[in-house]
């Protein structure tokens, strides 16, 4: 089985992944996958498998294991290359969780709480269970750890990640100053196509929300599913003038339906009454399926060697270990924690 080969020294690289929670959906093929697919021949591209960032992470350690394999049987599925790129899980990396104790020095707990997205989750965590583990605050550094000890120029996120990226990027510019230079401080990047929401038209795609259309459904299950979406609430009759902004079906038109005159003629048609809705959902059946059928039969490749899966995670895995060696040795040398290297240290100022 054949992996990344090693990348000439000055090439930049990318950070990016998500948590192994099941799984993925078209949701994150349209705001992620795409994207990646394009920046893996110009980056060497870390794909981060978040295991330790799991929600309840010690009560889903079965649910973690079985969600790994099927976002690593996704990511091969979408074409996500591991001659190029390099799958990372991250509790393979023991440096992550290293670099996360030192960095949690630099940020403070008010910090980390006015940082939207965290707020966010924490307020979920809160409504579902009566202790929030401290472990909880420890992700977004560990976030911050991940996007660093690669090296990493460019981070490809979501926009409500934004803030994350800011907060790492002030992490970096603030321990170099002090340092030296050991931190590339790094850019994000947002892909171009908004958050999805589900087909029931409710909320965002969800993996457990059951209202996703995922990577590996068959083309029975597809049919099923957008047959089933969520339209124009209003409209009752196909002569009846229908809504196609925050129209669901339309959504995913534009997401992956890539005949754009077909899409504007449907459109103008629902507009004023001369289409039904299962013209415009036979329509976007069509055009997902294309786009998903060499996907599932890509997976399906994948998933029959099992072998060949392990080869490419372990791979990628001590590729990025092999990275983190030199990068820790020179935040241990920074902080002052090499203390077998030289004699006795002066002492510093005040010391009686």
């Amino acid at each position: 089985m054949s992996t990344a080969s090693d990348p000439p020294a000055d090439r930049r690289r990318i950070l990016t992944g998500l948590r192994p929670s099941g799984p993925s959906h078209v949701g994150h093929y349209a705001g992620a996958f795409s994207q990646w697919l394009a920046l893996q021949d110009e980056y060497e591209s870390f794909f981060l498998l978040a295991d330790y960032q799991v929600s309840d992470y010690a009560d889903n350690l079965p649910w973690i294991r079985w969600g790994l394999w099927e976002v690593a049987l996704d990511w091969l599925g979408v074409g996500l290359d591991p001659e190029r790129s390099h799958f990372v899980i991250e509790s393979g990396v023991p440096e992550f969780a290293e670099l996360t104790l030192h960095l949690s020095w630099f940020l403070g707990l008010g910090h980390l709480q006015r940082n939207p997205t965290l707020k966010a989750e924490l307020a979920d965590l809160e409504a579902a269970t009566a202790s929030v583990p401290v472990a909880f605050f420890n992700y977004p550094v560990m976030q911050i750890a991940n996007i660093l000890l690669p090296l990493a120029h460019l981070v490809p996120v979501g926009d409500d990640q934004l803030p994350h990226i800011e907060m790492t990027r002030d992490v970096a510019i603030r321990f170099n100053r002090r340092f030296g230079q050991v931190f590339v401080v790094p850019e994000g990047r947002v892909g171009q196509v908004p958050r999805l929401v589900g087909t029931d038209g409710k909320g965002k795609m969800g993996t457990s929300a059951g209202n996703a259309i995922f990577l590996k459904d068959s083309e029975d299950t597809l049919r099923a599913k957008i047959r089933g979406m969520f339209t124009d609430p209003k409209r009752l009759r196909a002569t009846d003038p229908g809504t196609v902004e925050g129209n669901p079906v339309f959504m995913y038109h534009d997401a992956f339906n890539p005949d754009t005159a077909e899409v504007d003629d449907l459109k103008a048609r629902y507009r004023v009454g001369r289409v039904g809705d299962v013209e415009v959902k036979d329509r976007l059946f069509q055009a997902m399926n294309a786009l998903l059928a060499p996907i599932r039969e890509r997976r399906a490749s994948w998933a029959a060697r099992p072998d060949d899966v392990r080869d490419v995670l372990a791979a990628g895995t001590a590729a990025l270990r092999q990275r983190a060696g030199p990068v820790m040795q020179q935040v241990r040398t920074g902080l002052g924690l090499d203390y077998l290297t030289d004699g006795p240290p002066p002492p510093p100022p005040g010391a009686p």
